[in-house]
């Protein structure tokens, strides 16, 4: 990371998500990434104690294993503005293009859409510190379903190959998730041991078909607080 940017990797064990605190050390302004509302208390009063002001609340998509702390946030932070990749219908102050700049201070990332396990799947590359933001694209040593909200294998497998594999191979990547324990990996590793995306595309397609795996136990009331942007819906 940066030695202008401050950076904290924090975990919620009900659904194993990964958020991650980026603060500019000149400005004092932070960007947070997949924020989880049962963390949004331990998530504001860090902020505070590192003195640092929260300006951007981002998701890299609509998840449906918890409902955001985007919304919360904002009882904590006057002026916060939230974020989504542009091809989502959910409710956001800003929804970004691809290849969109997101500057706060110091902090600058790079909007990659990187659709597949959703439409509306965004990695934020943060070239400077030499990172990604990879959401559930690309976990350490797996990739994120596509049996569901408009998942699709192949596109899943070109995004991951053009947007995120492209990078230099000393990259580091920080998914939404892990339920391994992991917390981090690189482009190098992904590209040589994930035991899915080192297939070809035909293999892949086939491995993602057969998964076999349970309906997600939260997306139901997940699904619509998060096109709500984490709000109850009326």
């Amino acid at each position: 990371m940066s030695q202008k940017v401050l950076f904290r990797q924090l975990f919620e064990k009900e659904s194993s998500t990964y958020t991650y605190i980026l603060g500019c050390k000149r400005t004092k302004k932070a960007i947070i990434i997949d924020p989880v509302d049962l963390t949004v208390e331990r998530d504001a009063k860090l902020l505070k104690e590192l003195g640092l002001t929260l300006v951007k609340a981002l998701n890299t998509h609509v998840h449906a294993d918890h409902i955001t702390g985007t919304h919360l946030l904002r009882a904590h932070f006057e002026g916060l503005q939230t974020g989504l990749g542009s091809a989502n219908t959910a409710k956001s102050d800003e929804k970004f293009d691809d290849n969109f700049k997101i500057e706060v201070g110091d902090i600058n990332l790079e909007v990659r859409h990187t659709p597949g396990h959703t439409n509306g799947c965004v990695t934020y590359v943060d070239h400077d510190g030499g990172a990604a933001f990879t959401g559930d694209a690309l976990l350490i040593r797996g990739c994120g379903r596509t049996d569901f909200q408009e998942g699709c294998s192949k596109t899943l497998f070109k995004s991951v190959h053009d947007r995120i594999f492209s990078l230099p191979e000393d990259f580091k990547i920080y998914p939404a998730h892990d339920y391994k324990g992991q917390t981090s990996s690189s482009v190098h590793e992904e590209k040589q041991f994930n035991p899915r995306l080192t297939k070809s595309e035909t293999e892949f397609v086939d491995i993602m078909e057969n998964l076999g795996l349970a309906y997600p136990k939260m997306i139901d009331k997940a699904l619509p607080w998060n096109l709500n942007c984490g709000v109850e819906p009326e």
